[in-house]
């Protein structure tokens, strides 16, 4: 349960009451208050850290005001000993700040889940309302709204065992507290003022989308504790927990995005992650290839995109095996993984046919290889060679379609979808600037540099130098995935975090001197990282918001009052997530960008912003069995950069009509003769489709 009180302000009123969550249940640990003025703390007695809490305090630095927030921090980095709720604290007042989402209605919350979070949490929102579990995953997996008129299994399709889990979580919760009478929420009316109907909002585990956030926030709050453990054992050195979790906090706006989107895959699979190359780090040592086959499984199951990140690590490993460092023993689990995950993904051709999978079993037959050449060859030639033999349609037409225009001027539609984002574009020069004000990126240039010193030198301590080998080669992978698409920073920012840690390694640091001068040393550094660290802490805590969409809201009551149950749409993939999550209503298209299949349907429903002929593009609407179309004049003229406009970007696909005006821009002023415009308001117009005729058909 939450263990803590929130204070919560009704809209029009002018006094501020505070209102329990979860009865008397208080912080066990320390009790952190956050405003825009500074930091309140309150110390309970932390036998394990007092020592390292009397060498800050004894080291006489003249910024003392750092050295009270490192404080702070030290105790929230000693993740084995703080409860995980103190995180989740953290994580939830972020998103709680940013949104005012316990004030939000149930419709409110559910737009609040913008694009594939939307997506998403609408199967979790099928499972706990449908009569039973049972008949709520049976309808997951013979799905007939996501990809109107196709019946797909959406379990297999998008990666949705944290929404079965969830919700099953939810309906024993929610199922076990009501036999025993006791409340699960806390309702109140919401009066919203400028002449809007209140709405109703409700808070405690006993909401769905509560509920929901509140288990990601946890997930990732016992992840810290994970990194806190994973920076100590590396380096040898509790302090080295210490400092792998003040880089991630100083860093935080650079390591993660959970506070912002919760329901997006890497929420629920990131934490798996650490788990796994903390194992592996112990296998390097020692033997927990049952441990680590697990961990691997739970980080691929979430996660379309796992196979990508597991691929350079299976690479990183390679590379130790082939200077020497690894046996080849230790690399066998990572298959068996791969299968059993095919199994459970109900045979994913995506999984099967990766470059993850198909390396795999290149490294494992060169194995039997005896020269480093062999080996080295025998990997290359089997990763690109098995991927075009099992004709890998999803890597040639997407994803290396997307490495190639990082390479070259090569651009098409799907390509241009991505790379017109800006997470998807170059690491911007903002991001290195930053590491380098907190001392992240000048820590992991020494050390990488340092390590690849040592290497040499002590090879002869074989589990020490292999474990220095792998991270360091993990490090230049997960940079240059970075480099290439800004996005894949998540990944970058924490691992930096981890290899900061060894700054506290005796091994590396030996020659500073004795122990007590190596401590001092750390801590000297962790109150310069803190000058920065700490006003990006602050920056965050002061970002205050609050959701509110009317526009959105009024087109989906219009949809939910005025359409039939069976009405198909079409539209731009953010809004059609929420049209599905809301009203229920058929799509035919979805924000799930990966499937061939799908991209092809979003590039016929996208038509309507091209320069093409109304005919044509009413045609192809009919043939996809849309009922209404949902313009939005924003899609028609935004423009993130020059040639990353809607009309642009189908010039590289229909250069014919090139010059011409788009049809959206017709479609705003007047959409006859071609469609029916039915709703309108700032930012939507939904258009009435014809009903297809026998030569159509």
């Amino acid at each position: 349960p939450a263990s803590f009180s929130r204070n919560h302000k009704l809209t029009g009123a002018s006094d501020v009451h505070t209102s329990s969550i979860s009865g008397s249940a208080k912080l066990s640990y320390l009790q952190v208050a956050c405003s825009l003025t500074g930091v309140k703390v309150i110390f309970l007695p932390f036998h394990s850290c007092s020592g390292w809490i009397s060498a800050l305090v004894s080291c006489s630095l003249s910024v003392t005001v750092f050295i009270t927030h490192t404080l702070l921090l030290c105790l929230l980095a000693l993740g084995s000993r703080i409860s995980p709720p103190v995180i989740r604290y953290h994580l939830s007042q972020l998103f709680e700040n940013d949104r005012h989402f316990s004030h939000l209605s149930n419709l409110e919350k559910e737009m609040a889940f913008r694009t594939e979070m939307g997506l998403y949490y609408s199967y979790y929102k099928t499972i706990i309302e449908a009569p039973s579990f049972l008949n709520g995953l049976h309808m997951v997996m013979n799905d007939n709204l996501t990809e109107y008129p196709l019946v797909i299994n959406t379990l297999k399709r998008f990666n949705l065992y944290p929404e079965v889990v969830l919700a099953s979580w939810y309906r024993m919760y929610t199922g076990v507290m009501g036999y025993f009478g006791i409340p699960t929420k806390m309702c109140w009316s919401i009066n919203r003022g400028e002449g809007l109907t209140p709405v109703d909002s409700c808070e405690g585990m006993g909401d769905p989308a509560y509920f929901y956030v509140a288990c990601v926030f946890l997930l990732n709050g016992l992840m810290m504790s994970l990194f806190c453990g994973y920076g100590a054992y590396l380096s040898g050195s509790r302090l080295g927990g210490i400092i792998t979790t003040l880089c991630f906090f100083f860093n935080h706006g650079e390591s993660t995005r959970v506070m912002w989107t919760p329901p997006l895959r890497e929420s629920f699979a990131y934490p798996f992650l650490v788990l796994q190359m903390l194992l592996l780090t112990y296998i390097l040592r020692r033997t927990a290839m049952v441990a680590l086959g697990i961990s691997n499984l739970c980080f691929m199951l979430p996660w379309q995109f796992a196979q990508f990140v597991l691929l350079t690590q299976v690479a990183s490993l390679f590379a130790s095996y082939i200077l020497g460092y690894l046996a080849a023993a230790k690399m066998q689990s990572i298959l068996i993984t791969l299968g059993v995950c095919f199994i459970l993904m109900f045979g994913n051709s995506m999984l099967l046919t990766s470059f993850y999978a198909s390396s795999l079993v290149s490294i494992w037959v060169s194995l039997t290889g005896e020269s480093n050449i062999l080996h080295d060859t025998c990997w290359l030639i089997g990763l690109f060679q098995l991927c075009k033999f099992l004709k890998c349609k999803f890597l040639q037409a997407h994803i290396s379609g997307l490495i190639k225009s990082k390479f070259t001027s090569y651009n098409d539609f799907h390509t241009l979808m991505y790379t017109c984002a800006a997470e998807f574009d170059f690491m911007e020069l903002e991001t290195p600037l930053r590491y380098l004000k907190t001392l992240l990126l000048p820590i992991n240039v020494l050390l990488y540099f340092l390590c690849a010193f040592l290497s040499v030198l002590i090879r002869s301590v074989e589990h020490v130098c292999l474990q220095l080998v792998y991270h360091s080669l993990q490090l230049v992978a997960f940079a240059v995935l970075a480099i290439l698409i800004m996005r894949l920073k998540l990944f970058l920012t924490p691992h930096m975090c981890i290899m900061a840690s060894l700054i506290c390694s005796r091994q590396l640091f030996s020659w500073i001197g004795e122990k007590f001068k190596h401590q001092v040393t750390v801590v000297v550094i962790m109150a310069i990282m803190a000058v920065q660290g700490v006003a990006n802490l602050q920056a965050q805590w002061a970002i205050i918001g609050e959701f509110s969409n009317l526009p959105q809201e009024e087109l989906l009551d219009w949809i939910q009052d005025n359409t039939r149950p069976n009405a198909v749409f079409a539209g731009a993939m953010p809004t059609m997530a929420s049209v599905k999550l809301s009203t229920g209503r058929p799509i035919v298209n979805h924000p799930h960008y990966e499937d061939a299949g799908l991209r092809d349907r979003t590039k016929l429903v996208y038509s309507m912003y091209s320069r093409m002929s109304g005919e044509t593009v009413k045609k192809n609407l009919m043939k996809l069995g849309v009922d209404f179309f949902v313009l939005e004049d924003s899609w028609c003229t935004r423009r993130t950069r020059p040639g990353c406009s809607m009309p642009e970007i189908w010039d590289i696909e229909d250069p014919q009509n090139v010059g011409k005006i788009p049809l959206c821009t017709h479609m705003s002023r007047n959409s006859r003769p071609h469609f029916t415009t039915v709703f309108s308001n700032d930012i939507y117009k939904v258009l009435k489709v014809p009903k297809v005729t026998k030569d159509l058909r």
